[in-house]
């Protein structure tokens, strides 16, 4: 199964659950990257564009509540989901008060943590259903798939992250700095000629006028 090379920063003290995390995310093919006090994450949440940020609540140095407060505060609209061991109404409503998009209490099951990631990723795209189709293609980021013509391709993990990062954003210019950052990860080291090379083998597998070149902008699916 191929899966989506979309960037993702996980907020977590806890070594054990911090690695957890990473490795889950990982293995489902997500670009990682991780904090592990608040103010590292709010330093890389300001510098780097994330599809989605896992954020727990108790956190050294500053709390999530915080980390939360200066992610909106600098009208970031990056989705957040927070992670908490209280199970209590009034902290549910107060993460979604202060602009959380989801919230999980610890613990929990990864394949119920991975069902809302792709929720909240589907859902700021304005993607409802997890299909977008495309002409004769066809995207599945819930059973993370591409078709064409009705018949499965077989596609690396990073040409998969790129189909759905311009996808999710059809008729959107997504620039070159934005391509590479979202399928890369703090720990990647590749060169950025490699994504004319992801691209020439994508539009060799969908065509060569799927995704189209502005000059001097990016990239865009019509």
């Amino acid at each position: 199964m191929i899966a989506p090379r979309m960037r993702i920063l996980v907020v977590e003290d806890n070594p054990i659950l911090r690695k957890q995390l990473i490795r889950s995310l990982k293995e489902k093919s997500y670009a990682v990257d991780s904090a592990e006090d608040g103010e590292e994450s709010i330093y890389k949440a300001m510098n780097w564009p994330y599809d989605l940020i896992i954020l727990d609540i108790m956190l050294p140095k500053i709390d999530g509540w915080e980390v939360l407060n200066k992610i909106r505060e600098n009208q970031l609209s990056t989705p957040v989901l927070m992670l908490t061991a209280r199970d209590k109404v009034a902290d549910r409503v107060q993460g979604l008060n202060s602009g959380a998009d989801d919230y999980l209490t610890k613990p929990f099951d990864m394949d119920e943590l991975h069902a809302r990631i792709g929720s909240l990723i589907r859902r700021s795209a304005d993607k409802v259903s997890p299909r977008i189709a495309i002409g004769t293609i066809e995207i599945d980021t819930g059973a993370q798939r591409i078709f064409s013509d009705g018949e499965p391709v077989t596609m690396t993990k990073r040409e998969y992250g790129i189909v759905q990062k311009l996808a999710l954003g059809r008729g959107k210019v997504v620039g070159t700095k934005e391509l590479l950052e979202t399928i890369l990860d703090e720990n990647d080291d590749s060169m950025s000629n490699l994504l004319n090379v992801h691209l020439f083998n994508i539009r060799k597998k969908l065509g060569k006028d799927f995704i189209k070149t502005v000059r001097g902008q990016g990239y865009l699916i019509e």
